[in-house]
């Protein structure tokens, strides 16, 4: 009972928390994803204009800690004039950290469509928009959608520590309700329960995705079917029931 009523004394704190770990979660993933598909796009460029900038950044963001561009953006930017909200702290260092990392993602899935597609669109004479919006992309996506799947999830977990800037997201609100219970509840009960619990709709959500990105490339069923409680009538099925129905008749 002491650990219900700790946990009913805290429930708006960890809601408000939740929420703030929410917004740091999908706005950051959302910005990391359009990041990832420059920088990927710009790495995997034949011209070293383009591709040492994006190489430059990918390496910088990559090989350094998340903490230190927390606390560099936060204490250290300001000293040499713009001063920037926690929010805004929190959201463009996650941004630009797991963009980096899906920068490299993205790089590999365009790599990885065959050779003969690319040489297609050169046969037809697509220009380079229109080959990379029609053509490789859309390949590449589906190929894309597990590395960032985990990204995302990354960063969900790596959104845990943007308390040190004075945020009251979810993890400082728990730390604070183990000051009235103790760790095993608020953290092992609690924050495990409820993070697993994001990241598993997280998953779920991105795995959609990926369903339908592989149907419109022709290579799994569609999203009616997975979602469908019927199982998908197989062709072997469908040629039974017509021989049964056929035979029926005679």
């Amino acid at each position: 009972m002491d650990y219900l009523d700790a946990l009913s004394m805290h429930a708006s704190r960890l809601w408000e928390g939740l929420l703030i770990t929410l917004q740091l979660t999908l706005i950051s993933g959302i910005l990391a994803f359009i990041v990832a598909v420059i920088l990927g796009l710009m790495a995997g460029s034949t011209r070293k204009l383009v591709r040492f900038p994006a190489r430059i950044i990918i390496e910088f963001f990559r090989g350094t800690s998340l903490l230190v561009q927390l606390m560099w953006l936060f204490y250290v930017l300001p000293l040499f004039g713009p001063s920037l909200d926690a929010m805004l702290v929190g959201i463009f260092a996650l941004t630009l950290n797991y963009g980096a990392y899906g920068a490299e993602a993205v790089r590999a899935s365009m790599t990885s469509v065959p050779q003969s597609q690319w040489e297609a669109t050169i046969a037809l004479s697509m220009s380079w928009q229109h080959k990379i919006r029609r053509v490789i992309f859309p390949q590449a996506w589906a190929l894309m959608l597990p590395s960032l799947t985990n990204l995302w999830v990354h960063l969900l977990k790596g959104s845990s520590i943007v308390y040190i800037i004075g945020m009251s997201e979810f993890t400082f609100e728990l730390l604070q309700l183990r000051r009235t219970t103790d760790w095993f509840f608020a953290l092992a009960m609690v924050g495990l329960i409820v993070y697993f619990l994001i990241a598993l709709a997280l998953t779920q959500l991105m795995r959609l995705l990926e369903v339908r990105a592989k149907h419109r490339l022709g290579r799994g069923p569609s999203l009616k079917e997975i979602l469908s409680p019927m199982p998908p009538k197989t062709p072997a099925a469908d040629n039974a029931s017509d021989t049964h129905v056929t035979g029926g008749a005679r």
